[in-house]
């Protein structure tokens, strides 16, 4: 089996339901969960957050965040995966963004850098990754640790509830 249909079996074995906010990814997590027959039972839906308008304005990402740390952070990631999470009404939230290249990077941040986060009733879990290749292999990366990220949250929870 695959980790999105893993992932898909413990979610609707829990009854919870997931969305999205990606920034670099450009949707591919949300692929790779809908890929799996069945998602409309668990999937709620996602966000493609390339512009920081977005990140505020829907995602309810602070603008002094952005300002403070960058879009690229730690800490955006964090409040795109908690403000998904609240606005889809999901029990968790995903957040994504980073620099996929080719261009865009910086000595601070590099091309490859991305942080994921996930929400999970509110608990953030939220992580820096350095991923190498090119754009497809970064974004690649990305949507594989989101979700692992995502199935490691799930088997947590359960753990601490059994």
């Amino acid at each position: 089996m695959t980790i999105e249909q893993v992932l898909a079996e413990k979610l609707i074995a829990a009854g919870w339901t997931v969305a999205v906010a990606e920034s670099c990814t450009g949707g591919g997590l949300g692929a790779r969960i809908t890929s799996v027959p069945g998602s409309s039972a668990y999937f709620t839906g996602g966000v493609i957050s390339y512009s920081n308008a977005i990140k505020t304005g829907w995602l309810g990402v602070e603008a002094s965040t952005i300002e403070r740390d960058g879009a690229v952070s730690e800490s955006v990631a964090g409040a795109m995966a908690d403000g998904v999470r609240v606005r889809m009404k999901s029990d968790l939230g995903v957040g994504i963004t980073g620099v996929a290249g080719p261009d865009g990077g910086s000595p601070l941040k590099p091309v490859g850098l991305v942080f994921i986060a996930v929400s999970i009733h509110g608990l953030i879990d939220a992580r820096r990754c350095l991923f190498t290749g090119d754009r497809v292999a970064v974004r690649a990366s990305a949507v594989e640790t989101a979700l692992q990220m995502l199935l490691a949250a799930v088997d947590s929870v359960h753990a601490k509830e059994s």
